[in-house]
Order: C-alpha cells, then structure tokens, then sequence
C-alpha cells in the first residue's frame, strides 16, 4: 500500500511494507508504513524532519497516525533501551524496583538530563510493573532483533 504523499507531512524516505514487520502484529495491523520526511508542523522558512507511523483502517488513512520529530523517537529508542537493561536486575526487588529510590538513571542531554523511573503515580504499580516485565520478556526476541540491528548500523556509522 503506498504512503500518501498530497498529505502535510511530506514522505522522502519511506517503509511501505512495514505491516510485514510490526512485530508481533505483522501481517495483522493497521500500522502500514513508516516515513521520514518534512514535518507537517513546518513554517515557512523553517524545516523539520519528522518520523509518521501510517495507519489504515482499510477504507482512509487513521488520524491516529503518529508523528513524531526525530530526536523524540531517539528518545524513545534510548527509553526503551535503559528500560531493557532495568529489568534485566530488577528481579533484585522484592517488587521489581526500590519503593525508596524509583530513578532508574538520569541521562545527560542537552546540557540537563532525562529522569528515567518507576512510575509510582500509578496506583497499581506493584501489579502493572509485573505484567509489564512479562510483557517485555515475552517481546525479547522481537526486541532484541531490533536492538541487534540497530547497534550494527550505528557500529557502521561510527557510533
């Protein structure tokens, strides 16, 4: 299915068969593609790259569709990642995390830090956080190819 293109977001590079690989929905989603291109934000004078998620209902494309500006989906990437190696000590906890220390890191960008911790404001954290867990163990291989191959190309590029 091709990605519109008369849309505000403007595709340049784009991933038209992404409902093949959309983990374990592949093959069953409505996510159908993946593009980065101008920002359906942009003033004039003014360019930002963004990343969109497409989806399809199968009759119009969803305004469920995601954009997100590029160094928020590094954000996310990075997110994900110091959750990953969290959980692989958090069986440490009685309760997966320390109920007197809930930051998991801090991590320097931009001249401040983003606070990475256990959402205690969810005042089911001690039962969502073990759904969670599993959740994310049974997602392992799916996740780690996705970590593998990304870890392979920032290699390629110096990183």
């Amino acid at each position: 299915m091709k990605i519109p293109t008369s849309l505000k977001h403007k595709p340049v590079i784009v991933s038209e068969n992404y409902e093949n690989v959309d983990g374990r929905y592949a093959y069953n989603t409505d996510a159908k593609g993946l593009s980065l291109g101008l920002a359906q934000w942009n003033d004039r004078g003014k360019v930002d790259i963004s990343a969109k998620v497409w989806r399809y209902t199968g009759e119009k494309w969803s305004r469920q569709s995601e954009e997100l500006p590029l160094h928020r989906v590094l954000d996310l990437a990075i997110l994900v990642c110091r959750t990953q190696l969290y959980f692989r000590e958090a069986y440490r906890f009685e309760k997966l995390y320390d109920p007197k220390n809930t930051v998991i890191d801090r991590i320097g960008l931009q001249g401040d830090a983003m606070t990475v911790q256990v959402c205690t404001d969810n005042e089911k954290i001690d039962e969502d956080i073990k759904l969670f867990k599993e959740a994310l163990s049974n997602d392992d291989e799916l996740i780690g190819e996705r970590l593998r191959t990304l870890s392979r190309i920032l290699k390629e590029m110096g990183y």
